[in-house]
């Protein structure tokens, strides 16, 4: 059974939206000498999705209790996968190039599975999202499915990449970082994708250049 490891750290969450913070789990990814996988299981996977509130902390020991290792093992591909022609289209976007066709594709394969697996119910006054009854789309019968997490995501992204934020969508400053980042700042002027790290890191090399001259 795949199982929550409680002992690992938590994500820096600092992107501003799921997806984005989805995409920065492979983290450093242009260094030199390769990037970090943050997400090694399902159980990072799983992880994640709590601490981003895409699933809450029942559905997490669900899911952790009832996915067998096969599952576990094919539903962390796929993410990795759907993530990486993610990563593709959004850096090609910050760089001010289309996409790949390939990449699109592959994203479009996984949106249409996550819209696939809904179900269309009649949710009461006060569940839905207004407080008014209505139609509204769940996950139903598929809750318990190993692949939940994926579908989430999947729709969390393509709200993001069908939406105007795409306009608003930055990549950190430092070159081996790339970090990205939904910028709300008021003059739209965000440089890093975390001051305390990144911002300082590149404040500390100008000033040691500047000493050297």
């Amino acid at each position: 059974m795949a199982k929550t490891n409680e002992g690992r750290p938590s994500y820096d969450l600092c992107g501003g939206h799921p997806a984005l913070d989805f995409v920065n789990s492979l983290n450093n990814r242009f260094r030199e000498n390769g990037p970090t996988e943050l997400l090694t299981d399902y159980a990072d996977l799983l992880r994640f999705m709590e601490q981003t509130k895409l699933l809450d902390s029942r559905q997490v020991r669900r899911l952790a209790s009832s996915t067998n290792p096969g599952a576990a093992v094919r539903t962390l591909r796929s993410a990795r996968e759907m993530r990486e022609a993610m990563a593709a289209a959004l850096y090609a976007s910050v760089d001010g190039r289309p996409p790949l066709a390939t990449d699109v594709r592959t994203l479009e394969r996984y949106f249409h599975s996550a819209s696939g697996h809904r179900e269309l119910r009649w949710v009461q006054s006060g569940k839905s999202a207004n407080g008014q009854p209505g139609l509204g789309w769940d996950w139903g019968r598929f809750e318990t499915n190993a692949e939940l997490p994926l579908w989430i995501l999947s729709q969390t992204a393509s709200q993001l990449m069908m939406s105007d934020a795409m306009q608003r969508i930055r990549a950190c400053g430092v070159e081996t970082c790339r970090w990205l980042f939904l910028d709300t700042s008021k003059n739209h002027t965000r440089r890093w994708c975390n001051m305390k790290v990144c911002g300082n890191r590149m404040k500390a090399r100008r000033f040691q250049a500047r000493h050297e001259e």
